[in-house]
């Protein structure tokens, strides 16, 4: 297909993924201040803990989340935590670890076509940038995965103050690129948050859906 001028990327599970599950990280991070914990039993309750959060609201002005979203993990962990992790642990000492784990180096590990994906789109002539239902936290993990230069713009949901499918999202991102939503493609792997909340928003989709393809599909 014709390269589009601007090519947008979902983070998670499109450029990105959790080599280990989600429980395993909790547990891991529960033995660091004393508490021994079963992963499986952590990752049920953190998919459960997933289903039952409320989806965030959108900001009126379209200001950011207050305090980039970190009170909304919070409530998701204690849910989590609650079910799975013994009464008497230090809950407070046990959120941070646990939040700042999820920025560090080794946890997240970028698929293997993207960097070769993202060069030969930007020797083509596309703008990439990067639309996702993130926090801060997302730019030092593009750093330390040697993604970020490849991106003119990052733009997250915590600091537009609206989750995909939200249009604010999709449209602040054309926006910062200067183009019409109908000359920008997303590329996302969510049938929700990125395939009809782009289409909806006016933007081109690519439907991601490992493994029946991978960005590969894109060149």
């Amino acid at each position: 297909m014709e390269t589009p001028p601007v090519i947008l990327f979902d983070a998670a599970e499109t450029l990105m993924f959790l080599p280990r599950s989600v429980g395993e990280h909790y547990a891991a991070v529960a033995a660091h201040v004393g508490v021994t914990a079963n992963a499986g039993t952590l990752d049920r309750a953190f998919r459960r803990a997933w289903k039952a959060m409320p989806a965030r609201n959108v900001t009126p002005d379209g200001g950011p989340q207050p305090d980039d979203d970190k009170g909304w993990w919070r409530d998701l962990v204690r849910l989590a935590a609650n079910e799975a992790l013994p009464r008497d642990l230090d809950f407070d000492a046990y959120f941070e670890a646990v939040y700042a784990h999820f920025a560090e180096p080794g946890v997240w590990q970028a698929f293997p076509e993207v960097e070769h994906v993202l060069e030969a789109l930007a020797a083509r002539g596309a703008r990439l940038g990067v639309v996702s239902n993130f926090d801060r936290r997302l730019h030092s993990t593009l750093a330390d995965l040697g993604l970020a230069e490849c991106f003119a713009h990052v733009v997250l949901s915590s600091e537009v103050g609206a989750d995909k499918p939200h249009p604010r999202i999709f449209e602040r991102a054309c926006a910062l690129f200067g183009v019409a939503r109908a000359d920008a493609l997303h590329v996302g792997d969510d049938p929700v948050r990125d395939w009809r909340g782009a289409e909806s928003a006016g933007l081109r989709i690519f439907r991601l859906s490992r493994p029946e393809n991978d960005l590969r599909a894109l060149l």
